[in-house]
């Protein structure tokens, strides 16, 4: 199997296409990379910015350069000696539009009788023997219309939204909603999608409908495409999306790795504490957002947290009229009476079980539905209390999901966490939990399959945006109430996943994380000035107040985290975010009051001096401390275990929040041109760099070429993992590793460390080398033994020392 030194991961649009990314593949080698890492390619929804809502298996996404894109930047990446890896999304497809689908179109057009019917996960009984569409305004159909397509089609429309008809069903001049009436399909208000869907989709997003691939003519068809790009020689790996949400994501796997030749695959799996990878499955590794949370928390002061724990259980009390009301209502009060009020435990199972009630609703009556269909409970139960008894289980898993019989503890432990939340369900509690069990069945199946849809939305698209404690915790695959990371912890984290997964990802900043890499080592600083962050954020609200104080506090951090941004960008971000924390304003219900109030305040920072003086003296106060943070994890991120992934872009700083802004363009013919004049010798000024608002990351091009570079011309340096000691009054503020002859060397807690007056008598011992060492970013020379630090970092808060070769 080869396996990559590095990845250097591309967002493929119809603006940014295949063409482009084979004539960026010349950067991408002086840059260091070993891997081009796309997007998904395969043909998806017009217009779609991110390619996940793939509409047609069998071709390459023509608005993204087609097949002829992809031989163009295979061929210049296998030239360069780069591999190619590619996204894929075998859980689902995209249906917004049915007519871009072949097989969401044959199926509405033919309904049970539809070869492709097999091929979605539809519970027509449900629907009354019809599938059901949450698309209309309203209840009415009213606005049906029928009407004949360019090739003579006869169809049914809803304003820009068209329909099959089956044959034989509109001949004899009846009206549309007769017409409709006579379908496989349902058309019905789109606020039903909650409660009374029939298909399972893509977390609560109705557009993407799930595909079963565990059936094997799904697989062999939906995979079709993929095995050419192996069987041609275009792609040496892939990256598999969401696989929790497939009904046997181990077999899935298997398949995948029999049909690409035993090719590197690396799976997004999202894993909790200390969950492990099944080492059975033929997998690489994951994506690497369990690395990332370990290399977040190594850069954050744990002095940080008791003023923060403060200042976030003060905050919680400023709650808007509409927050009260969602807290006080009778069916909350039973759910929660026995949480731990403000902890992130009992955050999260609110959160969870407000999504199994609410957008995820229809999930759990279909999982009642299976158990009932199984033959119900031991004792006669209604519908409801199943209900009610599944949701909390969902509500309680501890992870994404199980796989049965592997995983069976996980749900043992929601079983004691629903019988503590709701002691009065013990007994249907228990039956429920006992046929969910059952390994191979129905209800078995799709419980797995919907605990990470309930845990996803709960938690990453709600709770993070609640608990803001300091907002660069709350990132996928960490856990918020983890404040900090040793160094020891750290290293020996380091040396397991060595062990385990030497070729897994590492990453710090992806299309989903909900900041950029750049974004969270800023905001990391404020846990070095909590109280200072406090006033500051008094000021902000007594100037800018919006009632909600939680959400106050995530929202200047962002401010801050991403000065300078855009209005545009800010009220963007700001919209997006108070809708997913659901607190004060929500998707499906606005508060138009409270957002406009919201938007006056984002208003003010770009119009009026004293609220943008808050701001940017707050930014001035930790530029530097950041971008040293920011410098330091990158090092550490590149060098350490794993294979490190570049996000496009990110070899400059980049202050990017969640999606899209995380997808703007890139401007490579700038980073193009800087590693060109880097290449010519002249090293930037860091102290500079530090300070100015306006700098583009030089700095970091550099760290990140550098260390690209060593790991691609020198792999044999990279093989181990050692931790390395400092010793010396300012020791904790270092971190320091040898992979095998690449020795890392990076600064932690950079304002203490200024507080402190410097490195003073810190040293590192490096070990035995004949030669001595050559630092990358400055080429200066170290002899083995012991080393200040001071003369280490004189030039750079990193330094990656590197064996000197024999002549």
């Amino acid at each position: 199997m080869r396996t990559p030194r590095s990845t250097y991961r591309l967002q493929l649009t119809d603006s940014f296409t295949l063409w482009d990314a084979a004539r960026l593949v010349p950067y991408l080698s002086r840059l260091g990379v070993d891997w081009v890492y796309l997007s998904p390619i395969l043909q998806a929804e017009e217009g779609s910015q991110h390619g996940y809502d793939v509409t047609d298996h069998s071709r390459v996404d023509e608005s993204r350069g087609g097949a002829d894109g992809l031989k163009a930047l295979s061929d210049a990446a296998h030239e360069a000696g780069l591999g190619v890896l590619v996204d894929i999304v075998p859980n689902h497809v995209g249906v917004a539009t049915p007519a871009q689908n072949p097989w969401w179109w044959d199926l509405l057009k033919h309904g049970r009788e539809s070869r492709y019917a097999d091929a979605f996960d539809i519970d027509w009984e449900a629907g009354g023997g019809r599938l059901t569409i949450p698309v209309l305004g309203d209840d009415s159909l009213d606005a049906l219309t029928l009407e004949t397509s360019e090739a003579g089609e006869t169809l049914l429309a809803y304003y820009d939204n068209r329909y099959p008809i089956a044959p034989g069903t509109a001949d004899d001049g009846a009206s549309p909603q007769t017409v409709h009436d006579r379908q496989s399909y349902r058309l019905m208000n789109w606020r039903l999608e909650s409660t009374d869907l029939n298909y399972r989709r893509f977390f609560a997003v109705s557009s993407l409908a799930a595909i079963r691939v565990e059936e094997q003519w799904v697989f062999d068809e939906s995979h079709a495409e993929i095995a050419r790009w192996f069987r041609d020689g275009l792609v040496d790996g892939l990256r598999v999306d969401h696989p929790d949400g497939l009904a046997d994501p181990g077999q899935y796997i298997e398949r995948l790795s029999a049909l690409t030749g035993g090719a590197y695959i690396l799976i997004e799996k999202i894993l909790e504490g200390d969950e492990p990878l099944d080492p059975a499955w033929p997998s690489a590794g994951t994506t690497g957002y369990d690395a990332l949370a370990g290399l977040d928390r190594v850069f954050i002061d744990p002095a940080g947290e008791q003023p923060l724990d403060a200042l976030a259980a003060e905050l919680r009390d400023v709650r808007t009229e509409r927050q009260k009301t969602l807290t006080e209502t009778a069916d909350e009060r039973a759910r929660t009476s026995t949480r731990a009020a403000g902890t992130y435990q009992g955050l999260i199972h609110d959160t969870k079980r407000a999504v199994a009630d609410g957008i995820l609703q229809a999930e759990a009556r279909r999982l009642t539905r299976d158990i009932e269909r199984a033959g119900g409970l031991s004792t006669p139960t209604a519908s409801a209390e199943i209900t009610d008894a599944v949701s909390e289980l969902l509500t309680c898993f501890p992870v994404y999901r199980s796989y049965l019989p592997d995983g069976r503890e996980h749900l043992d432990r929601a079983l004691e966490l629903a019988l503590e939340h709701r002691p009065e369900l013990e007994p249907v509690l228990r039956q429920t939990a006992e046929v969910l069990g059952r390994t191979g069945t129905a209800p078995s199946i799709r419980f797995q399959q919907t605990s990470g849809m309930v845990m996803a939305k709960g938690v990453e698209d709600t709770a993070f945006y609640r608990w803001t404690r300091l907002t660069s915790l709350t990132e996928v695959g960490a856990e918020p109430d983890e404040f900090s990371v040793g160094v020891e912890e750290f290293h020996a984290l380091q040396q397991h996943r060595n062990e385990t997964l030497p070729f897994t990802m590492t990453t710090l900043s992806t299309h989903d994380t909900k900041r950029s890499e750049d974004t969270r080592a800023r905001i990391s600083v404020l846990a070095e000035i909590a109280e200072g962050w406090a006033g500051t954020l008094a000021k902000i609200r007594s100037t800018l107040p919006l009632g909600d104080g939680s959400f106050e506090n995530l929202l200047w951090q962002a401010m801050v985290g991403a000065w300078p941004l855009s209005r545009e960008r800010a009220q963007d971000y700001a919209l997006k975010a108070a809708r997913e924390a659901g607190d004060s304003t929500g998707w499906l219900d606005p508060d138009e009051e409270f957002e406009q109030r919201m938007s006056d305040a984002i208003d003010a920072v770009y119009t009026d001096p004293i609220a943008r003086g808050l701001i940017e003296s707050q930014v001035a106060s930790v530029r530097s401390a950041g971008r040293s943070n920011s410098l330091s994890e990158k090092l550490v991120q590149l060098t350490t275990t794993g294979v490190p992934d570049v996000y496009q872009g990110t070899e400059f700083w980049d202050h990017s929040l969640v999606d899209p802004d995380n997808r703007r363009f890139v401007d490579f013919d700038a980073r193009s041109e800087a590693l060109a004049h880097q290449d010519t010798g002249e090293l930037p000024d860091w102290a500079a760099s530090a300070a100015d608002p306006d700098d583009d990351g030089a700095v970091k091009l550099l760290v990140v070429s550098a260390a690209l570079r060593l790991r691609r011309d020198r792999p044999e340096l990279f093989q181990a993992y050692t931790p390395l000691e400092a010793r010396g009054s300012a020791a904790r503020h270092a971190i320091a590793f040898d992979r095998g002859g690449a020795i890392t060397l990076a600064t932690r807690l950079p304002l203490g460390l200024l507080h402190h007056g410097g490195w003073d008598d810190t040293v590192v011992e490096l070990p035995p080398a004949r030669n001595g060492y050559v630092d990358a970013f400055t080429g200066r020379l170290f002899e083995a033994g012991s080393v200040r630090l001071a003369a280490v970092f004189e030039t750079y808060p990193v330094a990656l020392l590197q064996t000197i070769e024999e002549s």
